[in-house]
C-alpha cells in the first residue's frame, strides 16, 4: 500500500517560486530541510477519486478547513491520512499540493475506494441451500455495499458455522473476488464451500456417576445421540450440546443431587472421523426434604397450602417439583394458581433453604400475598374478520372481575376452538398497573381459513360418474346477507355455520343437504339453534319394469344446545327433534332385515325421534389436539307407539310392524388425548352402540342399526342414512361375521364396541396445512344378539396412517390397516391388509 505525502519542504526536490524585491524567479530551485518546517494557509482543499463517498464528508473527517493554519511537513497531515484510513472504505490515501501562492497551499486528497458487491453466488453446495445460506450472510452482505476482508471473513464464518450446525463439523468456505465489468469498481463475491462428510457421535462416555447408569443419562442428552441408535440423529451442534449438558444436572436435582455438577468434558476424533464424547460428573449426596413451614400467608391456612403443594417429610429433594407445584403447573395444581385464581396476580412465592443436615433440608416457604387484582380491560386485536362479540362472548375473562389464571386459560381453549384462529400465534398479554391494582387481558389473533369447499367426481354406482359440489361457511353472518358491503366474498363474520351439499349421477342416485346453526341463540348466552334437513334418493333399474328399486329418504331436524354449568361448564346438552320419512319400493338390497331375517324391501316408514347428548370436551384444539377428553352420551327414543294400540304385532308383517318405528338407541363416545413426548401425542378412544325394543313382539327396528367395518364411508350404499356407519380399519365390512347376509350380501346390527389407541406426530401445525402421521391399534366387533355381547370378543388390527387437513378441503388422507382376525385363507400380509381413503371428514 502506498501512503505519499507530496509537500515543499519534505519531497525538498521541487519548484516554488518565491518573491525576491517583489520580481519572480523561474530559474532558482531553493531546497528545504526537513528540520525546517514552514507554516502555510490552507486556501483550497479538493477531493480526487470518490466516486461513491461524499467529497464534504471526507475533507471534513482529515480534518482540513479553508483558511486553517498548517505546518508543513507537521503532524495535521499524518493525523488526516490517519482519519481516512480508519474509515477501511480506501485502499489508498494520499494528500498532495496541487500548488502554492506565496504562504498560501492548496492541497489535494486522492483516494482510491474499495470495490463495491454486485452479487455473490455459491459453488460447492446444491442450490437447495441456497436460500438458507442468504439468510445467514445477509446480515454482512449489502448490495452495493462496500467489500472488505472483514466482510468477506464473517460471511465465510457464517456458512462454516450454518453446515455445523447440522453436523458437517469439518465445513471450510472461502471466499474470492470476481471484477464485475458491468459496473465501475464493483466485484462480485463466489464463495467456495466444502462441507465435509457429517461428523457421527460413535460414542458418549460418563465418569463420576455412581446412582445413574451411563443409559439412564444419555436419554437425557435430547440432541445429543450417539450412532447406534435407531432412527436417532447423532449429529454434534455445540449448542445442543450445551443445553442437553443442563438437562443431564436438572434431572440429578429431581432424584435429589441438588449438588450434581458437570466437572469437565471433552471431544475427540478417532482415525475414522468419528466423534468420541466424555462427560466427567460430581453427584455429591442425594438430600430429602425435612421440614417445610410457610411465612407470610393469611389468606389460605398452612395446611391448605401444604395440601396443595403435596411434598411430605422424607420425600426425595426434587427442586423440579418444587417448582411445579409452586408456580404454574400444567394441571393447574400449585400454590400460584391458588392465589391467582383468586385475583392475587401481584403474589409472590420464594422457597428458602434455612438449614442443611447431613442429608436432610429444611424449607421456609415465603409468600407475599400482595393485593387482589381487578380486571380493567379486555382487549382484543387482530380479527379483520371475525366481530369482536364473536370472540369476546367465549371469553371468562370480563372487565371488573377479579384475576384469574384459570379463566385466561379457558379464554385461550374457547377461542382455539372457535375454529377461526392460528392457534400457534394466538398471543396474550396482561400488563398491570400496581398504582390501581388493575390488569388489562389483550388477545392477539390471527384470522385463517375456516371455511370448506367440496367439488370432487368419482366412478361409482350403476357405473357412472358421481359428482358432488359442498361448502361449508363456518363463519357465517345471516343478519349481513342483505348488506352488499358485507359480501367479501360472502357475508362472514358472527360464528354461524351454513353448509349446503349436493351429490348425484343422474337417476340413480341423488342427496341434497342444508343445515344452519346458530352457536348464540339471542346473542346472551351460548344456547345454540340448529336446523336442518336431507333428501336422499337411491335407484337401481330402469323406471317403470319390474326389476326398478327405489329407496328415498327425507328427513327434517331441529336441536336446540346448551353450555352447563353443573358439574362444571365444559358439558354441554343437546337436545334434537328429528321427523324422517323412509319410503322403499322393491328395495331388495338386503341391507334392512328384521331379527328374524325377514328383508324389508317394501312400504313406507315414518321415524318420529327426540335424541338427548350430554357431552363434556375439554380439548384444546378440534384439528390437533394435544390434552384433554371429549366424552359424550347420547339416547335417541321414539315414542312406544304398541303400547297405546291392541293388534297383535308378532302376526303383522314387517312393514306394517314398523310402520311407525319405535326403538331406544344409545351411544357412548369417549376419547382422551395425552402429551407423550414434545408433540408425540396418544389418543386412546371407546365407543359402543345399541338399538334396543320396546315390544318383543315387534323386535328390533331394521332401521338405525349399526354397521360395523371398512372406511366409514359406505361407497356401496352413498353413505345415506338408515345406518350408522362406524369403521374399522384392516377389515371390509363383510370381513364381520354379524354384517354377513345369508343373500350374500351385508347388513347392519344391533349392537357394536369399537376400541382405539393412536400414537400421532405433526409434521405440520401450519394452519393453512396441518399434516400429522400416525400409527394405529384397533379393536371391535358388532354382534346381532345381545346375548351374545362379549366387549373381549374383538377383530384386532394395527396400522399407519396419515393425515392433512386443509381449510378449504377439510380432511384428506390414508390408513394402512392389518387385520389379524380376517376370515379366508389368505393369510399373507397382503390378504390381510387394507387400504381406507379419508375425504373431507374424520370417519367415525
Amino acid at each position: 500500500m502506498r501512503l505519499t505525502i507530496l509537500v515543499t519542504v519534505f519531497v525538498a526536490v521541487f519548484v516554488l517560486p518565491f518573491a525576491v524585491n517583489a520580481q519572480a524567479s523561474t530559474d532558482t530551485v531553493p531546497v528545504f530541510n526537513y528540520d525546517n518546517p514552514l507554516d502555510y494557509e490552507i486556501g483550497g482543499i479538493k477531493v480526487v477519486g470518490a466516486n461513491f463517498s461524499d467529497d464534504n464528508a471526507i475533507i471534513s473527517i482529515a480534518g482540513f478547513k479553508v483558511g486553517d493554519k498548517i505546518r508543513i511537513p507537521g503532524p495535521e497531515i499524518q493525523k488526516a491520512i490517519k482519519s481516512l484510513w480508519r474509515l477501511r472504505l480506501f485502499t489508498d490515501v494520499q494528500v498532495l499540493k496541487e500548488k502554492t501562492i506565496g504562504d498560501i497551499v492548496f492541497l489535494e486528497i486522492l483516494v482510491e475506494e474499495r470495490p463495491r458487491l454486485t452479487r455473490h453466488s455459491y459453488k460447492g453446495v446444491k442450490k437447495g441451500y441456497h436460500d438458507d445460506l442468504n439468510d445467514e450472510i445477509n446480515k454482512y452482505l449489502l448490495k452495493g455495499g462496500i467489500v472488505t476482508e472483514n466482510v468477506k471473513a464473517n460471511a465465510c464464518e457464517a456458512i462454516e458455522g450454518f453446515f455445523m450446525g447440522k453436523g458437517f463439523l469439518d465445513a471450510r468456505c472461502s471466499v474470492f473476488e470476481v471484477p464485475d465489468s458491468t459496473r465501475a469498481n464493483a466485484v462480485r463475491l463466489v464463495f467456495n464451500v466444502d462441507r465435509g462428510d457429517k461428523v457421527k457421535i460413535k460414542e458418549i462416555d460418563f465418569r463420576g456417576n455412581e446412582a445413574v447408569k451411563d443409559k439412564k443419562l444419555r436419554k437425557q442428552l435430547e440432541n445429543t445421540k450417539e450412532r447406534k441408535r435407531l432412527f436417532a440423529s447423532s449429529k454434534f451442534i455445540k449448542d445442543d450440546y450445551k443445553a442437553d449438558k443442563e438437562k443431564v444436572i436438572a434431572f440429578y436435582n429431581t432424584l435429589g443431587f441438588r449438588d450434581a455438577r458437570i466437572l469437565s468434558d471433552s471431544t475427540y476424533r478417532d482415525e475414522d472421523g468419528l466423534l468420541h464424547v466424555l462427560i466427567d460428573l460430581e453427584e455429591g449426596n442425594r438430600y430429602y426434604f425435612r421440614d417445610i413451614s410457610w411465612k407470610g400467608n393469611s389468606i389460605y391456612d398452612t395446611e391448605t397450602l401444604a395440601q396443595v403443594l403435596g411434598i411430605e417429610s422424607g420425600e426425595v429433594y426434587d427442586q423440579e417439583l418444587l417448582e411445579t407445584r409452586l408456580r404454574f403447573s400444567q394441571d393447574g395444581r400449585d400454590v400460584s394458581t391458588l392465589y391467582m385464581d383468586n385475583g392475587y396476580l401481584f403474589f409472590q412465592v420464594d422457597p428458602i433453604e434455612i438449614a442443611v443436615e447431613n442429608d436432610s433440608i429444611d424449607l421456609e416457604i415465603r409468600i407475599f400475598e400482595g393485593p387482589q387484582a381487578t380486571i380493567d380491560k379486555v382487549v382484543i386485536n387482530g380479527n379483520d374478520r371475525t366481530h369482536e362479540h364473536v370472540i369476546r362472548r367465549e371469553l371468562r375473562t370480563r372487565p371488573g372481575q377479579k384475576f384469574s389464571r384459570s379463566d385466561i386459560i379457558r379464554s385461550q381453549r374457547e377461542i382455539i376452538n372457535l375454529g377461526y384462529f392460528n392457534p400457534e400465534t394466538l398471543g396474550i398479554n396482561t400488563p398491570v398497573n400496581p398504582q390501581r391494582g388493575t390488569v388489562d387481558i389483550e388477545y392477539t389473533v390471527e384470522e385463517k381459513p375456516s371455511d370448506q369447499l367440496e367439488l370432487s367426481a368419482g366412478w361409482g354406482g350403476a357405473q357412472r360418474v358421481i359428482g358432488t359440489l359442498g361448502v361449508s361457511f363456518n363463519n357465517f353472518s345471516l343478519r349481513n346477507v342483505f348488506n352488499r358491503d358485507a359480501w367479501r366474498p360472502l357475508p362472514q363474520g358472527d360464528g354461524q355455520r351454513l353448509s349446503l351439499r349436493a351429490q348425484t349421477n343422474g337417476d340413480f342416485y341423488q342427496s341434497y343437504n342444508i343445515s344452519f346453526t346458530e352457536p348464540w341463540l339471542g346473542g346472551r348466552k351460548p344456547n345454540s339453534l340448529t336446523v336442518a334437513g336431507f333428501f336422499n334418493r337411491f335407484a337401481f333399474g330402469t323406471r317403470g319394469t319390474e326389476t326398478y328399486q327405489n329407496f328415498n329418504i327425507k328427513q327434517a331436524s331441529v336441536s336446540l344446545g346448551t353450555r352447563l354449568k353443573w358439574p362444571d361448564d365444559n358439558f354441554v346438552s343437546n337436545t334434537a327433534l328429528n321427523i324422517q320419512t323412509l319410503s322403499l319400493d322393491n328395495w331388495a338390497r338386503g341391507l334392512f332385515r328384521t331379527d328374524d331375517g325377514e328383508i324389508v324391501q317394501e312400504g313406507n316408514y315414518n321415524n318420529f325421534s327426540l335424541r338427548q347428548t350430554i357431552a363434556r370436551s375439554t380439548v384444546n384444539d378440534p384439528i390437533f389436539p394435544k390434552d384433554g377428553s371429549r366424552i359424550s352420551l347420547s339416547v335417541q327414543f321414539t315414542l312406544p307407539y304398541s303400547l297405546f294400540s291392541d293388534k297383535d304385532y308378532s302376526e303383522l308383517p314387517a312393514r306394517e310392524r314398523f310402520k311407525y318405528l319405535e326403538y331406544h338407541k344409545w351411544r357412548f363416545d369417549a376419547e382422551w388425548y395425552t402429551p407423550i413426548v414434545g408433540d408425540l401425542v396418544l389418543k386412546a378412544q371407546a365407543k359402543i352402540g345399541l338399538l334396543g325394543f320396546y315390544n318383543s313382539d315387534i323386535g328390533t327396528s331394521p332401521f338405525e342399526r349399526f354397521q360395523l367395518g371398512g372406511d366409514g364411508i359406505n361407497n356401496q350404499q352413498f353413505g345415506f342414512a338408515g345406518v350408522d356407519i362406524i369403521s374399522l380399519r384392516g377389515y371390509e365390512i363383510a370381513d364381520l361375521e354379524a354384517n354377513q347376509d345369508p343373500t350374500g350380501g351385508t347388513s347392519a346390527t344391533p349392537l357394536f364396541d369399537k376400541f382405539t389407541l393412536e400414537l400421532r406426530y405433526p409434521l405440520s401445525l401450519n394452519p393453512n396445512s396441518t399434516i400429522y402421521v400416525l400409527a394405529f391399534a384397533q379393536g371391535g366387533n358388532s354382534w346381532r344378539e345381545f346375548s351374545d355381547f362379549n366387549p373381549f370378543d374383538v377383530k384386532r388390527s394395527v396400522g399407519l396412517g396419515l393425515r392433512v387437513f386443509l381449510p378449504m378441503f377439510g380432511t384428506l388422507g390414508f390408513d394402512y390397516g392389518i387385520g389379524f382376525d380376517k376370515p379366508g385363507a389368505d393369510r399373507t400380509l397382503q390378504g390381510l391388509g387394507d387400504f381406507n381413503i379419508v375425504l373431507g371428514f374424520e370417519p367415525e
